[in-house]
């Protein structure tokens, strides 16, 4: 069943979450369905990248690093991430990209499993496939593409799974999966980057022991970033880091020349912090004190229903819609790169991923139920308008 407009602003006025919305600087008359792939900008980052850069860069230089707290910022913020993904504040790093430490993790844990294999889902996110199949191909392991669904077969070591899937945003079942890989004798790398932040996350409680994810989605850290790794402090010393830079050392300034690993999962640091990015993210992170991340799942679901609900009269598919998911849903059609352009150039901005998929992500923390019903009724005027049919709706940049 539809919702009407006063309906939609009904449950806004009841909504535990609605006052987080003046977290968030927005541009008026857009309505920004696309926290999924990058977060807004927090009021609070946008006050701490000036005070990073005027005042601890500008005016502290190099002493800054001890003055300002930088060299520390990987723990600090990693602590911040930990309480939201159910870790000890000590088992979280911030450092590198997704890509980077999945490559670092996964390398660490193939090391200790010669010959096993290295297994994927077919249609898991691309760069967790491409790292996957280039260390198999470095290290000559076996590399295993799995089908939706589909166990790990006997030979493998290591697992690469997404909690939340970035087309379908079904979340798995993650005690359920770490049950399976004990029993069968595989580790599990778990892939958070559309789960911090927005789904309840609890490995401690589910017994996950592995996992990596970006700053930038529902973390709102800003393009590019840096991501984050967690270890469970028990496997932490037990592993070798394959990208062993200076930051990684247990005495990074005593300059000797061999490598001696940090404790715990200090060790998977590699090179020096990106400071400006890393400082934005910290202070991006302050917006989730005292957020109970249940609410903000079970609103993020919500929304989603909210806007299937709207728009299931206009022809479109849903591309998924299972019984837990995470904060975006997807709309299949042939048209719908030109859709999507069509409607970023109304204020209504979603992405788009090929082959034929309209991606919408709905953060709760900034996005209000109204908000929703009114993107749906733009999507409409869109459709029975035509007005996507036009021809400058159809180019195409690097970036979709």
């Amino acid at each position: 069943m539809t919702m009407t407009l006063e309906e939609a602003e009904a449950q806004d006025a009841r909504d535990p979450l609605r006052d987080f919305a003046a977290e968030f600087d927005l541009p008026d008359g857009v309505l920004y369905l696309d926290g999924c792939s990058l977060g807004p900008p927090p009021r609070r980052a946008l006050v701490r990248i000036h005070r990073c850069v005027d005042d601890e860069w500008r005016e502290g230089l190099i002493r800054s690093w001890n003055d300002a707290g930088w060299i520390d910022l990987p723990q600090r913020a990693g602590a911040k991430i930990a309480r939201l993904i159910g870790a000890l504040p000590d088992e979280v790093l911030v450092c590198d990209s997704v890509s980077v430490n999945l490559f670092k993790l996964a390398g660490a844990l193939a090391s200790k499993r010669k010959g096993q294999a290295l297994a994927v889902e077919a249609d898991e996110f691309p760069t967790d496939q491409y790292i996957a199949e280039g260390l198999a191909r470095l290290i000559g392991a076996p590399l295993i593409r799995l089908a939706p669904g589909e166990r790990p077969p006997a030979e493998t070591g290591v697992l690469i799974k997404s909690l939340v899937h970035y087309k379908t945003a079904e979340i798995a079942d993650m005690p359920a999966e770490e049950v399976a890989a004990r029993a069968q004798g595989y580790d599990i790398i778990w892939d958070l980057s559309h789960a911090a932040g927005l789904v309840a996350v609890d490995v401690e409680k589910a017994k996950a022991r592995f996992a990596v994810g970006c700053g930038y989605k529902y973390l709102n850290g800003g393009p590019g970033s840096p991501a984050f790794i967690y270890v469970a402090r028990n496997e932490a010393d037990g592993l070798e880091q394959p990208l062993s830079g200076w930051m990684g050392h247990i005495a990074p300034f005593a300059f000797r020349g061999d490598f001696q690993a940090a404790p715990g999962v200090a060790r998977f640091a590699a090179g020096t912090p990106p400071i400006l990015s890393l400082s934005v993210l910290d202070a991006a992170l302050d917006v989730f004190d005292g957020v109970d991340l249940r609410l903000v799942e079970k609103k993020a679901r919500a929304l989603g229903s909210l806007f299937l609900r709207q728009v299931e009269a206009f022809g479109l598919e849903a591309a998924a819609s299972p019984a837990r998911r995470g904060g975006h849903v997807c709309l299949q059609s042939e048209h719908g790169f030109a859709i999507m352009r069509a409607l970023i150039a109304k204020g209504v901005i979603g992405d788009f991923r090929a082959p034929n998929l309209m991606r919408f992500g709905f953060s709760p923390l900034f996005l209000s139920y109204a908000d929703v019903w009114r993107a749906a009724a733009i999507l409409g005027d869109v459709l029975s308008s035509n007005e996507w049919r036009k021809p400058e709706f159809d180019r195409r940049g690097k970036v979709t």
